[in-house]
């Protein structure tokens, strides 16, 4: 309860200082396609023909804690960067991708909904009470002072000492209806079907005990159909609500929505439980819902990587990957992780979960596909290397920022070089529209990569062969099998798949394609296994028993650069599964890995003239994950 207080206080001083400034009735609106959700807008290819880069999780200077941290930048100058134009940082860097986005979902939290902003904008002779007067005061430094300001609030909140000035609720859900109608409306501006797309969207950001349970609520519709829709407060509630929240909202309106689950990683292992949140068995009803409404996962962003965990998976040399300093504790780690913690809280081993559940209740929970997205609260939707802008504005590029302790938590075991340039969300669709897009993510056509912008297509099926890579092997993979994504019902003979990688085309070669199955046994235990299924130069790169060599390394560490001498620009196959057995329940996911490429401190250390230690992860594999796809007994419905 006393959290609630942050939402309504905050936005009742803006309220108190002027809201009547903000009413936005004379500014430019979008046209009617521009705010639909582009269907008959563009012309659609027969079938999805390419794949649309994005940012699904981005905060502006509308997050309440983004705007703490010092950020300025809003939900306008966001939307210019993904769509490629130059804009200018919060600290006065100019900013530009070097490859525009073709989608942008901007996710401020819903709690608290441009606070911070707000307070610190209101007239100075309406903001009576000292204490806010003083944040304002502290916000307006900006910097630390900023930051120290945001830190007091949400200590006051938790110590019952919020001034009676924030605590209206009618004044906060005022304040947020203003912010978020008038974000409504500039999303609508940048959206441009066929060209680019821009979502409406926010965080809801449930955290118990400082356990992250947080997700990301995306719409398919614009403002004229989302209306007076608000988004849904996370602090105190339960999974639940917000689900009957996304159903409500599609009853009322005829629209779509989702909601996208991220950072597992630090959960303590509550994301992914066996169980349903009351500690009871699992029931259909809240299977079915999950699955319904949670139908892609964040697997990859700044705050880690949740494929999976060397303790889960020892014998998978490749996991592991961005786990450094995040598999300490949940978020503010306030609680440790231990081992058995591990399995609720990373995806790999949810999907094995999601197998368990299904032959049990019939339902599958975890039944998911996979995006990345970047989680940075810088307004800058950058997952790239060598471009990268860091978590927030206190470590956007400067000397101390990779061996700084992070300002997230308590500062135990966490430094700034744990941060990744991670990730993107790539859909597969057949054209470049809020409709489009977001049902690719509902039929889990869509993949998540580290940063790197490589292509990568599966299809699963029983005909498929040597001679499967003709001229229309798309086309015919669609005809004669699934996309990932997809469900496949057992007919009693092992599955194929055709795969294809390219490599990015500014980008680093390809060093291997895996697939990595999961899979019930007949004790109903669940295991994995993961199969390098092409690689480059084959020919020299002999297996040793299971395992294909390590392809080396071109980095030069010194000029943070690397060159294509080694792995491949294509790897393709038909693979099938030789360990198939009857009746067996199962799931397949791509895993595409380039050759080792330089991280982002590399490029700071040349920038800034560094000499970094030698724990820091300085070279890394990219890589990429597909959404599984499934395989079911033939008893079950797919």
């Amino acid at each position: 309860m006393r959290k609630r207080w942050i939402a309504a206080g905050v936005a009742a001083v803006a309220l108190a200082g002027g809201a009547a400034w903000y009413t936005g009735m004379f500014k430019e609106r979008a046209n009617a396609t521009q705010a639909s959700n582009g269907e008959g807008s563009v012309e659609l290819a027969a079938y999805p023909d390419r794949v649309y880069w994005g940012d699904t999780h981005l905060h502006t200077d509308n997050s309440v804690d983004a705007f703490g941290f010092g950020v300025r930048i809003g939900p306008e100058e966001a939307l210019r960067f993904a769509r490629g134009d130059k804009v200018t940082s919060t600290t006065g860097r100019e900013a530009q991708l070097a490859r525009p986005l073709d989608f942008l979902v901007i996710a401020d939290h819903s709690d608290a909904l441009g606070a911070t902003k707000r307070l610190m904008n209101a007239p100075s002779v309406l903001v009576r009470d000292p204490t806010l007067k003083r944040w304002q005061e502290m916000l307006r430094a900006g910097g630390d002072d900023s930051v120290r300001a945001v830190a007091e609030l949400i200590d006051a909140a938790a110590n019952d000492e919020i001034p009676e000035a924030m605590r209206d609720p009618e004044a906060n859900r005022q304040a947020t209806q203003d912010i978020w109608q008038e974000h409504l409306r500039i999303v609508d501006l940048f959206n441009e079907p066929g060209k680019f797309t821009a979502f409406a969207g926010f965080e809801w950001t449930l955290m118990p005990d400082g356990n992250n349970l947080h997700r990301v609520v995306m719409f398919r519709d614009g403002a004229p159909t989302i209306g007076d829709t608000l988004p849904y407060p996370g602090l105190d509630g339960e999974v639940e609500g917000l689900w009957d929240y996304l159903a409500a909202y599609e009853e009322s309106t005829g629209g779509g929505a989702l909601a996208i689950p991220h950072n597992s990683n630090l959960s303590n292992g509550i994301m992914f439980e066996m169980r349903g949140p009351d500690g009871q068995p699992m029931s259909e009803d809240y299977a079915s819902k999950r699955a319904r409404w949670e139908p892609v996962v964040e697997v990859t962003q700044i705050k880690g990587d949740s494929e999976s965990h060397p303790f889960l998976s020892p014998n998978d040399e490749f996991a592991g990957y961005g786990v450094w300093g995040w598999e300490l504790g949940n978020l503010p780690m306030n609680e440790r992780a231990t081992p058995d913690m591990y399995g609720g809280s990373y995806v790999r081993e949810a999907l094995k979960r999601g197998l368990s559940i299904e032959q049990r209740l019939g339902v599958n929970p975890y039944r998911f596909g996979l995006i990345g997205s970047t989680d940075s609260h810088t307004a800058l939707a950058t997952a790239d290397e060598d471009n990268f802008f860091g978590k927030h504005t206190g470590n956007e590029p400067k000397a101390e920022r990779a061996m700084r302790g992070q300002n997230l938590g308590t500062r135990q075991g966490r430094f700034g070089w744990h941060y990744l340039a991670s990730g993107y969300a790539a859909a597969w669709a057949r054209g470049n529209t809020r409709a489009e897009i977001f049902d690719a993510f509902k039929r889990r056509e869509v993949y998540a990569t580290t940063g790197s912008r490589m292509s990568v297509r599966v299809f699963g099926g029983f005909d498929f062969g040597e001679n499967s890579f003709g001229t229309d092997w798309v086309e015919n993979g669609y005809a004669n099998g699934v996309p990932m994504g997809g469900v496949l019902d057992d007919r009693g003979s092992a599955p194929s798949f055709v795969i294809e990688a390219l490599k990015d085309p500014e980008g680093a070669n390809l060093d291997r394609v895996q697939v990595v199955k999961g899979w019930v046994d007949a004790s109903g235990q669940t295991q994995e296994r993961v199969f390098d299924v092409v690689w480059a130069d084959q020919e020299n790169r002999a297996a040793v028993g299971s395992k294909v060599p390590a392809i080396g390394s071109t980095v030069d560490e010194s000029k943070a650069s690397y060159t294509n001498d080694i792995g491949a620009a294509q790897l393709r196959t038909v693979w099938s599964d030789p360990e198939y057995r009857e009746g067996q329940r199962a799931f397949y996911y791509v895993r595409v890995i380039e050759i080792p490429t330089p991280r982002w401190v590399l490029f700071d250390a040349i920038m800034f003239d560094l000499t970094l230690p030698d724990e820091v992860v300085k070279v890394v594999q990219e890589r990429a994950y597909t959404s599984p796809i499934w395989l079911l007994p033939k008893s079950d419905d797919a």
